[in-house]
Formats: structure tokens, C-alpha cells, sequence
């Protein structure tokens, strides 16, 4: 049984696991939301009730309703996030559908580059308690460097204490929230969705503080999106447990602030509530857990990038598996990529206070791409019109709600993030779009019209044998066909003869785990079509694959790859296998609209930087030909030339 499969169950380790993987976002939150809320405001009755009241309302509405019990049932075969949604919704072949796709995607990956920041440097910052000139930017900047080396490795064995570390910090949460809302148990009051509305109607600037209030649910996109790591049963148990504690936290912090109305803050409120002699264990589990977050939203970004590179919303690079978990998988440019970015978020601003204002611009568009990529998948299930219009009227005006909110910190650093997600939306754009200027314009022909060609070329002595085992990788779906190039690189480019010819191709499908392969013979012996069905999660490893599939035909006798040449045959050695790599070039020979010239411009320049085709097939042999295509998208017309004498 697979870690993937045994996660599912519900068992204690399950469970504990659970809290390591899916919380570490949310769970964190009430490092700073309180503090955000009540910001330069003198503490006020009304401030703190409203705040509280707009906090346990968000996240009833936003992280229960919306994701633990509405999201988590779109799962794709186990799978959860916006790139296993859209891929359960794109086989409508509903063009507009990849917009909220690319663009939740891109905002997710936003929001990893300042959660990291903003989650430790809170952390770090309650070592303030004991000395106001700690230098707090170094030690943040050199966590998250530490943390960002050991993704090599793998966080296999740091991950075994994910769990019972969070397990740990929302058991404290709780703890010190209650010893909090006992001498102060007025603040339940705020359970009444009246002083959210006081708060947001009748306060000044009231309704701007839901900016604030949004960062205690922004991690409910990441909650849906590590569903397939743990099952969505361990994931409903633990948030009742999970919800519980935050809320008593924030009820304890609440409490306290009542205590203190008419002063200004000073002190952060989440480590105020601790008593005095408990700070330096309190510092240390809530740094702990910090990391954890940390890590979470790390290994979720390595999972979004490896499910964009499959969906063709990013260019091919390189990816590692550092540990036998299934799912668990090393990205080294997003790695480095996503550490000089933190690194970058933390000197700009310096304070997790002022972090405040860059956090929740991102995320809040994720979860407007995932509200309608979600209302979809709902029409497909033929889910009633009128829950349809329901669930999209309720999230749709709760979030957009929140945007507008979100929109007062734009100038205070909430561009940031939103010029970060920008560029990654157009850098995705235009790897899917370029692609589909390409294919545009493939020419196929059919591989019967070629059979009986290829079968007198390979009994033609006359021509060189090139390999034994001549192998082409295709991109035609329909096994009838082959791509025009590939014929021309074997009967005209330079005559390949070989004594099988085999065409392979890669189909990546909607569903993450698939891992199938279909032989056709199209002339028994002498040339075969091998057709891989792999899951939009799994490495395309084609060298391992087709190695598999040439032994699995041996062994039923299908194929004989037995050397033909007559010495090496004698001795029963196995004949050479030669991939060839088609590998396209802008041409020079085109006359592109505007707006395709500056898509395939990009497109190109992304290549150089991407993995070539060869690696990112897995093709990890030397019996690797790569040739050069030019891609003729738009000929230039008739060139009108005079002879001259």
C-alpha cells in the first residue's frame, strides 16, 4: 500500500499527519490577524467584538462551508487544487475555462513567495519581548534559507515531526486562549453576526478592516490543494479540532484586548496572552510551526509547478523525486527561485507588520478562480440551478467583498504581489498559447500512405543501416497519423534504415495517477506505435517506460530485438535502440500577426531556459539524435524575382 493510499484511511497517525501537512497556512494566522486588525486604532469594544465576530464568520463561511465541506468533493481521483479542478472541467473542451485556471494557479504561487516571510518573521519577532534591538531580519532570512537548502534532500524525515509539532501548537493555541476567555468570557458575545455588521457599516473605516480580517482563511486554498496527500475524511475530522482551537486563540486575544480598551497596541497580542514564563517555549513552537507553513506552501509550489509543466502552462524543467513518498518532488529553479524571492520580501519591508499589507491580494483571486471553476464542475454534475446560483451568489460576493477590501492595501504593498502574479499569468499565457500557434499549423499525414515505404527501406542494403531499433516520438493523437517532419527526417533528410521502426507517443491525461501504455502493430516486426496514457502527475520517464514495454513484448513474444547483424545475432546480443528528437526552431520563412510574433518570441526565449525535449522525455540515454526543425508557422508569400542577363 502506498503512503498516498494509506493517508486516506482514518487512523490516529493519519489524523496527526493531517495537521503536519494541510494547517501549517491557516494555522498560523493567528500570529498577526488580530494585530492587523486592530493596527493604529486605539482598542475599542467595538473594534475587537466586530473583528472577532468577522473572523469566526469568515471562517464558518470561506474555510468551512466553502472548502471543507462544498471544494473537498471535487476531488480528481484523490486529487485536490485549482490545476486538478480545471483538469476535471477542461475535458468539456470549454475554451474560456483556462483563464481562472492560469490565473489561480499564477496567484497561489504569488502567495507562496509571502507566506514564508510573513509566518516567521511574526515568529522571530516575539524574541522582542526580551530585547527590542534582536536583529530579527537576519534570523528570519536565515530560517528561510535553511529552509529552502534541505529541499534537495527531501523532508521525509523533518516531516515525521510536522504532525506532532502542530499537534503541539493548536493543543497551546487552544490552552492559551481559553486561560484567556475565562477571566474574560464577554468577548463570546462577538459569536453574533451584529457586531461584524457594526463593525463593517457603522465604524469608521470599518469596512476596509476586512483586508485585515481575510488573513485569518488564507489558507483554505492550500487546504483543498494537499488533499490528495491525506483524503478529505482525515481532513474534516481535523478541522473540527483545528477551527476549535484557532477560534479559542482568537476569543483569548479578543479577551485580552478588552482589558487593555482605550490604549494603543504595543505588544503583539498572540504572544501578550502568554504568561511571562512561558515565551521562550511559546517562541519556539510558534517559530517551529512558522516552518512548517513554510514548508507547506514550498511543497505545494513544487506540486503546482510539476501539474502546470503536464497541463503545458509552463515551460519543461527540471524535476527531482528526493524521496520514495509518492508526490513528494524537488523543483531546483522554483526552489531558488521562491528563496530569493522571500529573501527580496523581507528586506522590503522588514516587518511582518508592514508584510500585512502585501499578504491576501493573491490569494483572494485564487479563490475567485476556484468559486468558478467550482460552479462549473457543479453544472457538469447537473447539479440544480438553483444550488448553483446559490453557492456562486454566497462565495462570489464574499470574496469579491473582500477584494474590494483588499484593495485599500495596493499602494501600501499589496502590488507587490499582485505584479508578481501578473507576470506569472502572462509567462503561462504564453507558454499555452504559443503551443497552440504550433499545432495550428503541424501537418500530419497518414502512416499508411508510408508503411509499405518504410518496410522496402529497411530491406534496402543499398542505404547505410542507421540503427537496429529506430525510435521517433510523435505528437499525433490519432494513431493513424504522423507528423509530416518525421517522415522527412527518415526518407529525406538522410535515409534512416532500420530494421524496426517504432513511433511513440505521450498522451497526458486529465486524471493524476494513470500509467498506461497501448501497443499497435502496424506492420508486425517491423513497425509499431506505442501509445503512453500518463496521469497529469506522473514523471514522464519515456526511456524507463519504453524499456518496460520492449521487455514486457519480448517476454510474449511479440517483438524480437535480437541484433540482425549476423555476427552479433549468433551471439543472441540485443540490437541498438536510437530515439530521434525533433526538436522546432522559429523560421526565419514567416510573416506573423503582431500579437503571434510576440507570443512565439517569448515562447522561444522560455526554451532556452526550459529542459530540451530529450531530458524532459527522460530520454537519459546516449543513443539520443536531436534534430534541428524549422517551424513555419505563416510562409512568406511569392517573391516576385527578375533574371537578369
Amino acid at each position: 500500500m502506498t503512503t498516498h493510499q494509506g493517508l486516506n484511511k482514518v487512523t490516529l497517525t493519519g489524523l496527526v499527519v493531517t495537521l503536519g501537512i494541510i494547517y501549517g497556512d491557516i494555522g498560523t494566522s493567528p500570529l498577526y490577524v488580530l494585530r492587523a486588525i486592530v493596527g493604529s486604532n486605539a482598542i475599542s469594544q467595538e473594534i475587537v467584538l466586530g473583528g472577532i465576530s468577522c473572523i469566526f464568520w469568515t471562517l464558518t463561511i470561506q474555510t468551512t462551508f466553502k472548502y471543507v465541506i462544498l471544494t473537498l468533493r471535487a476531488d480528481n481521483k484523490g486529487e485536490g487544487g485549482i490545476f486538478s479542478l480545471y483538469a476535471l472541467v477542461r475535458r468539456t473542451k470549454t475554451k474560456w475555462l483556462v483563464w481562472p485556471a492560469i490565473i489561480g494557479g499564477s496567484a497561489l504561487l504569488a502567495d507562496g513567495i509571502i507566506t514564508p516571510p510573513i509566518s516567521v518573521s511574526s515568529a522571530v519577532e516575539g524574541l522582542r519581548v526580551f530585547n527590542e534591538n534582536v536583529p530579527t531580519i537576519s534570523i528570519t532570512i536565515a530560517i528561510i534559507t535553511a529552509l529552502f537548502i534541505i529541499q534537495q534532500f527531501g523532508t521525509k524525515l523533518v516531516g515525521n515531526f510536522f504532525g506532532p509539532w502542530m499537534l503541539m501548537w493548536f493543543t497551546m493555541l487552544g490552552i492559551l486562549g481559553t486561560a484567556q476567555l475565562i477571566q474574560n468570557p464577554l468577548v463570546l458575545k462577538a459569536v453574533n453576526p451584529y457586531y461584524a455588521y457594526m463593525l463593517l457599516t457603522a465604524y469608521p473605516k470599518g469596512f476596509w478592516l476586512l483586508g485585515a480580517v481575510f488573513l485569518c482563511t488564507t489558507g483554505g486554498e492550500a487546504l483543498y490543494s494537499d488533499l490528495g496527500h491525506c483524503g478529505k475524511k482525515n481532513i474534516r475530522i481535523t478541522w473540527g479540532f483545528v477551527k476549535t482551537t484557532l477560534l479559542l486563540n482568537y476569543f483569548g486575544q479578543g479577551a485580552w484586548l478588552l482589558g487593555h480598551e482605550g490604549q494603543y497596541l504595543s505588544d503583539n497580542p498572540f504572544f501578550a496572552i502568554m504568561p511571562t514564563w512561558f515565551h521562550i517555549p511559546g517562541i519556539v513552537i510558534s517559530t517551529g510551526a512558522a516552518i512548517v507553513a513554510s514548508q507547506a506552501l514550498i511543497s505545494g509550489s513544487f506540486t503546482l509547478i510539476n501539474e502546470a509543466i503536464r497541463l503545458n502552462f509552463w515551460p519543461k524543467v527540471k524535476v527531482v523525486y528526493p524521496t520514495d513518498l509518492r508526490g513528494q518532488l524537488y523543483v531546483p529553479s522554483i526552489n531558488w527561485l521562491l528563496m530569493f524571492g522571500c529573501i527580496g520580501i523581507v528586506l522590503l519591508f522588514k516587518e511582518s507588520g508592514r508584510m500585512e499589507a502585501a499578504y491576501g491580494m493573491a490569494i483572494i483571486i485564487t479563490m475567485l478562480s476556484t468559486t468558478i471553476l467550482l460552479s462549473y464542475y457543479m453544472y457538469l454534475k447537473r447539479v440544480s440551478l438553483f444550488w448553483r446560483i446559490v453557492v456562486f451568489g454566497i462565495f462570489a460576493s464574499v470574496e469579491l467583498t473582500f477584494l474590494v477590501a483588499l484593495l485599500d492595501k495596493f499602494p501600501h504593498g499589496g502590488y507587490v504581489t499582485l505584479l508578481i502574479a501578473l507576470s506569472l499569468i502572462a509567462l503561462m499565457w504564453c507558454w499555452y498559447e504559443a503551443r497552440k500557434i504550433r499545432n495550428r499549423f503541424l501537418e500530419f499525414v497518414s502512416i499508411k500512405k508510408y508503411i509499405a515505404v518504410l518496410r522496402d527501406l529497411s530491406h534496402d542494403f543499398s542505404i547505410p543501416k542507421n540503427a537496429t531499433h529506430l525510435v521517433y516520438l510523435t505528437s499525433a493523437d490519432n494513431p493513424d497519423e504522423i507528423e509530416a517532419k518525421i517522415t522527412y527526417s527518415i526518407l529525406q533528410r538522410q535515409p534512416k534504415r532500420a530494421d524496426v521502426y517504432w513511433f511513440v507517443h505521450v498522451d497526458v491525461l486529465d486524471e493524476p495517477y494513470t500509467l498506461d501504455y497501448k501497443v499497435r502493430e502496424m506492420l508486425k516486426g517491423n513497425i509499431i506505435r506505442v501509445d503512453f496514457r500518463l496521469g497529469f502527475r506522473v514523471e514522464p520517464r519515456i526511456n524507463l517506460m519504453f524499456r518496460k514495454v520492449v521487455e514486457d513484448m519480448v517476454r510474449n513474444f511479440e517483438v524480437d530485438i535480437t541484433s540482425r547483424y549476423e555476427s552479433l545475432g549468433r551471439q543472441n546480443v540485443t540490437g541498438d535502440f536510437k530515439f530521434v528528437v525533433l526538436e522546432k526552431f522559429l523560421s526565419y520563412e514567416n510573416e506573423l500577426p503582431f500579437y503571434e510574433k510576440i507570443i512565439l518570441d517569448v515562447y522561444f526565449l522560455l526554451k532556452r531556459f526550459s529542459l530540451s525535449e530529450t531530458k524532459a522525455f527522460g530520454l537519459d540515454t546516449s543513443s539520443v539524435v536531436v534534430e534541428k526543425v524549422p517551424l513555419v508557422v505563416n510562409p512568406v508569400g511569392e517573391i516576385n524575382l527578375r533574371r537578369i542577363r
